[in-house]
């Protein structure tokens, strides 16, 4: 551990009988040591629930029915979508913060005319974001303790715990600054896009948005990270998304989600989703040689480098529900990047004929290939002409 690590929380120390920190033989659980540290992590873990709750577990879902003038049913229900626990309805498990939040929740039906279905949706929604962030911050929170602290895995959580009530507030007001900014892009985008359209011409049965659709898939994900220990590995997949993020927000598109070793993104026309494409497979497409690397700075090092990717674009019709997209034009990117070489852009022919007229870009049709799924489809490899930033 280096010098200028803070001290690791532990509590109350513990005789070792084995006489030493290597010793095997655990403490007796009823001793007085051993019940004044679990007394110890006890009154830890409560003082930091009531920090993050902002307050402490006094009321049951019983209490959060009557605040919010509903049916426990919708308190049960509530927690459930939410994705958190629910305990039985005379518990006292709830803060006055989760009373409001419920009261909120039925609010949206009764003021704002929702129905009960879109209350679900918006609350799964936080659920399922809200669970991936948090995990995600506290693991990069733990992991920056370990390497900066040189730390064990179990020390470096452990100071996470510490810290967190400090932490919690800056998080929180990062977030809502994000989600503010996310949700008035959104409003500008639609702005933009539907602000002129009047008249009564919708036909309902095609998919509402036309987008360009694309996947940039690692090339040998297996083979690169085989091997790997847990920071190499996360440094391996940080830099390969934050890199895709970069490359697709550069040229105005938009990263729906990873998937495992791959990056699904939208943008708003043909062009921009060709820029979008082609940058990916430029800027991650050099092949890494594995070997040079090796020699450099050893594997790690290598483990660290931009991976090539293939790429599959389709310009069409999609469906955005759940913050994903779906529709054949995303099955077929998904498809194309099956066959695509190494840091090469696969389309097909509508989307290249809606790049016809664009001088950027040049176009060459492959021999058709069949595809699981979709059947024959006659694969353009996209390639830039220039630099269109000149």
């Amino acid at each position: 551990m280096s010098d200028d690590a803070p001290r690791v929380p532990t509590g109350p120390a513990v005789d070792d009988p084995a006489g030493g920190a290597g010793g095997s033989v655990r403490p007796d659980p009823e001793s007085p040591d051993a019940q004044a540290r679990a007394a110890w992590r006890e009154s830890v873990a409560r003082d930091l629930d009531t920090a993050l709750l902002g307050g402490a577990r006094t009321l049951s879902a019983r209490d959060l029915a009557a605040r919010a003038d509903v049916e426990t049913e919708f308190v049960r229900s509530f927690w459930r979508i939410l994705g958190l626990p629910h305990a039985d309805l005379d518990d006292a498990v709830y803060t006055d913060a989760d009373a409001d939040a419920v009261a909120r929740a039925a609010r949206l039906m009764r003021v704002h005319g929702l129905d009960l279905r879109t209350v679900t949706s918006l609350t799964r929604a936080l659920g399922h974001t809200s669970d991936r962030l948090a995990l995600w911050q506290v693991e990069a929170l733990a992991e920056d303790m370990a390497v900066r602290y040189e730390l064990d895995d179990t020390s470096a959580r452990l100071l996470v715990l510490d810290r967190l009530s400090d932490l919690a507030p800056i998080l929180e007001a990062q977030l809502l600054h994000s989600y503010r900014r996310q949700l008035a892009s959104i409003a500008g985008r639609y702005a933009a896009e539907f602000g002129g359209a009047r008249g009564p011409g919708v036909d309902r049965s095609e998919l509402p948005l036309a987008r360009a659709v694309g996947f940039a898939d690692m090339v040998s994900f297996t083979r690169r990270t085989a091997g790997l220990g847990s920071t190499d590995l996360s440094e391996f997949v940080q830099r390969f998304e934050a890199a895709a993020r970069d490359v697709v927000t550069a040229n105005g598109g938009r990263v729906v989600k990873t998937i495992g070793d791959a990056v699904l993104f939208v943008a708003d026309d043909p062009g921009t989703g060709a820029l979008v494409a082609l940058g990916l497979a430029e800027v991650l497409g050099h092949e890494l040689d594995v070997d040079r690397e090796r020699r450099a700075g050893g594997l790690a090092e290598g483990a660290r480098g931009v991976t090539p990717v293939r790429v599959g674009f389709v310009w069409g019709r999609v469906l955005s529900r759940f913050g994903d997209v779906f529709g054949p034009s995303v099955n077929l990117a998904a498809r194309l990047t099956d066959i695509a070489e190494p840091s090469t852009v696969l389309t097909d022919k509508v989307t290249a004929a809606a790049l016809a007229g664009d001088p950027r870009f040049e176009a060459t049709a492959l021999p058709a290939h069949e595809l699981q799924g979709l059947g024959e489809v006659d694969p353009v490899r996209l390639a830039l002409v220039g630099d269109p930033l000149r």
